[in-house]
């Protein structure tokens, strides 16, 4: 029979970026056996569950997000006999485990593209993705204008002179949705790894899929491609992607009827507005979609207050609840983000990020973290050249969109790299080189200092977990001084001052938990807090 209750609704999960967590064979790329080792760190720190990113088979043109096979595991990160144990492993400990799955494209080298490259234009094989033969005379010119996400065009020429499609890298060639194959493989691939135990699925790129079936020009191609949350509407968010959510459910489902355990979907979604990701977030579609809002708002009180609401209204009137995230793999780690000037974040940057994580920690419904962020970690911003692998930079030569600077290996311990990473010699080197300063960081002395950024995260889950007011329901706003955000659910009140000078506190005595020194009736700049206020009950 199936539990009535929900678990993935108001948990929180741990991102794994699994080549940068924790190495067990001293080759400087974290594996699976790595984050096994790893996970009684994770049970101490309090998740409910972890996401791990790809590990499959691929060339890593992407670091897997261009994926070979989906069925199996890269050497470079063990084999299936070990992502058994992992899972058994983790289970033990009632952590659950979410697969990255990456539905939009795959690897140039997947048997299927290989077979399509050698086969005829206009051959059911090349019908599984998108070749298109090119315009003007001799058919020089793409199909279309669109770009790639990642830098350049998104169409890549043949010797046979058709074009194929690829919206991020030519390493990682779209499939083709409108053709039922691609449906049916992606069941295989669900069930293959749902039958091997795992809990459910993070869903890559989970608004694409689908492209206009014209495949007519972009209004403005450039814009498309500037980032990823400015995104091409002809190749994103096309109606029949929602079909695709549906079919995926209903697999879910019929595992969770079988054994009463809930398998969860949560998707990528990234679309303008709140409405629009509500969509996908339906009764009978993606149970939930992460909501990037609340990471790209301005440090502003009423930008925040404006997200939340938005979210709380559109998205938990759907009957799912919000997935809150302040960081991931793609983005500018948030002690940085918040530094403005300081790119180690190690002042104002870090003093509002320890706000913004117990704010997170407060609001209803799931939430995600990012592997680092609980040691506060900055961003890697003097990477040199010559190590940095992202596709991006290696398109574009830009580095201001770059993201190996927040996929540097964490640091466990010691005073010199590879502090812990890696359990190889002591001249093995991470696959990204880690700064002499992450000493300061390393999970050894995070654990021992009860004022760290681990300590915070862990007294806030704690916290969440003890107290019923935090799990599932509202939220409502209190009246606050400008620049301060107050809202209670039932007899928390959670308070974040987003100036600098201190305010009273909306609440009188000493506070549960703060993210800082926090006196009774003073809510300090820069601070969360939460209180237990009697008063709102009575």
């Amino acid at each position: 029979m199936l539990s009535k209750y929900r678990w993935w609704r108001d948990a929180v999960i741990y991102q794994v970026y699994v080549r940068s967590f924790l190495d067990s064979t001293g080759d400087g790329v974290g594996d699976l056996a790595g984050v096994r080792a790893g996970l009684p760190y994770l049970k101490k720190l309090g998740v409910d569950g972890i996401w791990l990113s790809p590990f499959y088979p691929s060339p890593q043109h992407d670091h897997g997000y261009d994926v070979a096979d989906y069925c199996d595991v890269d050497p470079l990160f063990g084999d299936l006999a070990e992502f058994d144990r992992l899972v058994l492993a983790a289970r033990s400990l009632g952590i659950k485990v979410l697969l990255d799955i990456v539905p939009n494209h795959c690897s140039s080298e997947h048997p299927w593209f290989r077979e399509a490259l050698a086969a005829a234009p206009g051959s059911p094989a090349r019908a599984r993705f998108h070749f298109a033969d090119g315009r003007g005379p001799d058919g020089a010119e793409p199909p279309n204008n669109w770009h790639a996400m990642f830098g350049g065009p998104a169409w890549t020429r043949l010797p046979d002179g058709q074009w194929y499609l690829h919206m991020f890298t030519p390493e990682q060639p779209d499939w083709n949705w409108r053709n039922p194959e691609i449906a049916a493989e992606f069941d295989r691939i669900l069930r293959f790894w749902l039958d091997r135990g795992v809990d459910g699925f993070r869903i890559d790129v989970a608004a694409g899929l689908f492209k206009h079936p014209e495949l007519p020009d972009s209004d403005d191609p450039e814009a498309d491609a500037r980032t990823r949350d400015s995104v091409n509407p002809l190749a994103w968010n096309q109606p029949e992607v929602h079909d695709v959510w549906r079919r995926w459910r209903a697999v879910c489902e019929e595992y969770a009827e079988r054994d009463g355990r809930e398998r969860l979907l949560v998707g990528e979604v990234s679309v303008p507005t709140a409405r629009e990701h509500a969509q996908y977030v339906r009764p009978d579609e993606l149970h939930q979609a992460f909501f990037f809002d609340l990471l790209g708002a301005p440090w502003d009180a009423d930008a925040f207050r404006k997200v939340i609401s938005e979210a709380m209204q559109d998205i938990a009137g759907t009957g799912s609840t919000v997935t809150w995230v302040l960081n991931n793999h793609d983005q500018v780690r948030t002690v940085t983000r918040y530094g403005e000037h300081d790119p180690h974040g190690s002042g104002l940057g870090a003093a509002r990020a320890r706000a913004a994580a117990l704010l997170m920690l407060a609001l209803p419904g799931a939430a995600y973290i990012y592997q680092g962020e609980e040691l506060g970690l900055p961003e890697v911003v003097d990477l040199p050249d010559d190590v940095l692998t992202d596709p991006i930079f290696r398109r574009t030569g830009d580095r201001a969109r770059i993201r190996d600077g927040c996929r540097v290996p964490l640091p466990w311990s010691g005073q010199a790299s590879p502090f812990g990473f890696t359990s190889g010699a002591e001249s093995a080197k991470p696959w990204l080189p880690q700064p002499e300063y992450f000493a300061e960081y390393a999970t050894d002395r995070a654990l021992a200092d009860t004022r760290s950024f681990w300590h915070l995260y862990r007294d806030g889950l704690q916290l969440r977990a003890a107290l019923p007011q935090l799990g599932e329901g509202g939220l409502r706003w209190l009246d606050a001084p400008p620049g301060v955000l107050a809202f209670t659910r039932d007899d928390l009140v959670c308070a974040v001052n987003f100036g600098t000078a201190p305010v009273p506190a909306p609440v009188s005595g000493t506070p549960l938990l703060a993210s800082g020194a926090c006196p009774p009736g003073m809510l300090p700049g820069s601070t969360a807090a939460w209180w237990i206020d009697d008063s709102l009950t009575d």
